[in-house]
């Protein structure tokens, strides 16, 4: 298929939008996002046109938290509604806040958020070795207090405390695909497969059906930006470029990697589950479909990423 170079996907991580630090409230999660929105101007002033996508760690864990802590007095909802219900949420507060800042610079876009179904594998073997972690940090003993109480698994997170770990499949299709490039041929910025998509398994009689998962955002946006044709898959995260050799005396950053290079390297290890791995996966997901290149940056150096002056940049 034609990509077409003025078209990026943009993945926002969860934390971006849901800091960890934060109370949680509605406020402040507009806030949080009306800010992030704020650094999508300079791209569409310059001519792109987005897709916009965002992680639900944070969230999804929290309504799960929910749900369990009042699990005696309402009946819990499974996981893939539980995502539903944070790609729904998130969705609406970041197509408010994109409407909103979008209007103030003078360029009123049309911004539509889609509930996005994903298609999973039942057989993954991610079901049978939960590795995603999800919701608020917590202390050891809190950690085994809640797995207890609720049969939950938990693991340490990157020395920040320990969350829960849920199954993370692969990604096969975006069930929603056709609609989001119906909004993009409109003329409207579609904000779709938030929180990685609602993970759904397609059964022997042909239907669909919810499964207990939550899919790994990047992994996602590289099924969307190689569905859409974009030129550009971009993943936001909290550093400019990626390292090799993280935190350790020979680190250094790296400008430009060709997909056989970050291979080798995600062989090797460079690249470790819990940070750069799912990123550096996905551009080599994208790349394999055909996609021209994917740029690892931050959400402040987007627009000098974009321009080829920032960020690492993943190519064929």
């Amino acid at each position: 298929m034609a990509f077409d170079p003025r078209l990026i996907v943009v993945a926002f991580g969860g934390n971006a939008v849901y800091p960890p630090n934060i109370r949680g409230t509605a406020q402040e999660q507009l806030d949080i996002m009306a800010a992030a929105c704020e650094g999508l101007v300079p791209v569409f002033r310059a001519g792109y046109r987005a897709v916009i996508t965002h992680g639900n760690g944070p969230v999804v864990g929290n309504i799960l938290y929910r749900m369990a802590r009042t699990s005696r007095e309402l009946e819990p909802m499974p996981m893939d509604v539980c995502v539903s219900h944070s790609q729904g949420g998130m969705g609406y507060m970041l197509q408010q806040s994109l409407a909103n800042v979008l209007h103030r610079h003078g360029m009123p876009l049309g911004v539509s958020a889609i509930v996005t179904e994903v298609e999973v594998d039942p057989r993954d073997p991610a079901f049978t070795h939960p590795t995603k972690p999800v919701g608020k940090f917590l202390s050891e003993a809190e950690a085994q207090r809640f797995a207890a109480e609720t049969g939950w698994q938990f693991a340490e997170d990157s020395g920040r405390g320990w969350r829960r770990i849920v199954p993370s499949p692969m990604p096969l299709a975006i069930l929603d695909a056709p609609a989001i490039n119906a909004l993009l041929s409109a003329g409207v910025i579609p904000i779709a497969a938030g929180g990685g998509g609602i993970p759904v398994a397609r059964g022997e009689d042909g239907t669909y059906h919810g499964v207990e998962a939550v899919i790994d955002k990047d992994l996602t946006s590289s099924l969307l930006a190689a569905d859409c044709g974009a030129g550009t898959l971009v993943m936001l995260t909290g550093v400019e470029r990626v390292a090799l050799d993280f935190r350790k005396p020979t680190e250094r950053f790296v400008d430009r990697l060709t997909a056989a290079e970050a291979k080798r390297h995600y062989d090797d290890g460079q690249f470790p589950p819990g940070s750069m791995g799912p990123k550096v996966l996905a551009a080599l997901r994208f790349i394999e479909r055909g996609g021209p290149r994917a740029v690892i940056t931050s959400l402040e150096k987007l627009g000098d990423a974009l321009a080829g002056k920032a960020g690492t940049e993943i190519v064929a």
